[in-house]
C-alpha cells in the first residue's frame, strides 16, 4: 500500500466518520441538519462552502428522498466521487437504522413510556429552534438584492395565502431566477 493509498483511506475514514457522528446528533430532518453540517463540514472541515450548501438543499428539496440524508450524498461526491456520495449516504443513516432496529427489538409501545414523552417533547423544541436558526441563515444568503426579495416575497405570498403547490411555486422561481439573473451577452 502507498503512502497516497493510505491518505485516501484516511479521507474515506473521515468521510464517514464525519457523516455518521452527524447522523448521532441530527434530529428533525434537514432543516435542522444545517447548523451541525455548517459548523462540523463546513467551518470544521472546508470542505464545502455555505453556498454550495445552500445548493444542495435546493437540489435535496426538489429531488426525491430525504433531504438530509440527499444532501450528506452532495457532499459525500464533491469529497470523494460516487464512492464518496455513497460512503457518507450510509454513515448517516448508520445511527438511525441502529436506533430504529434497537428501539424495535427492546421496547414494546415504547411511545406511552412518560420518560420517552417527555424527552420527545424537549427533542421537538430543540429542533424548533434549529429549524429557526437554519430559516434565519438561508435568508441571510440568499437575499443579496432586490430580485431575490422580490421572489421570496411572492413566493411566499403565493404559498401563504393561496396554499400554492411547492412543485409549481419551485419550478415559477426557477425560471424567474434563469430570466432575471442570466447573463446577457
Amino acid at each position: 500500500m502507498t503512502a497516497a493509498d493510505g491518505r485516501s483511506m484516511r479521507e474515506y475514514l473521515e468521510l464517514a466518520w464525519t457523516f455518521f457522528r452527524m447522523g448521532c446528533v441530527t434530529f428533525g430532518g434537514g432543516y435542522a441538519m444545517a447548523p451541525v453540517l455548517e459548523r462540523m463540514v463546513v467551518r470544521g472541515k472546508g470542505w464545502v462552502t455555505m453556498e454550495e450548501v445552500m445548493d444542495y438543499y435546493t437540489i435535496g428539496q426538489v429531488t426525491p428522498g430525504i433531504i438530509a440524508v440527499n444532501v450528506s450524498t452532495f457532499v459525500g461526491y464533491k469529497r470523494k466521487g460516487v464512492a464518496g456520495g455513497i460512503l457518507s449516504t450510509l454513515s448517516f443513516i448508520l445511527p438511525s437504522l441502529i436506533l430504529v432496529t434497537v428501539i424495535a427489538l427492546f421496547l414494546k409501545n415504547f411511545a406511552h413510556i412518560p420518560a420517552v414523552r417527555h424527552a420527545f417533547a424537549g427533542i421537538r423544541v430543540a429542533v424548533g429552534a434549529l429549524i429557526l436558526d437554519t430559516v434565519v441563515k438561508l435568508c441571510k444568503g440568499f437575499f443579496k438584492d432586490a430580485k431575490a426579495v422580490c421572489v421570496f416575497g411572492i413566493a411566499l405570498g403565493l404559498s401563504a395565502i393561496f396554499s400554492a403547490s411547492p412543485v409549481i411555486l419551485v419550478a415559477a422561481a426557477g425560471a424567474a431566477g434563469f430570466l432575471l439573473y442570466r447573463r446577457r451577452t
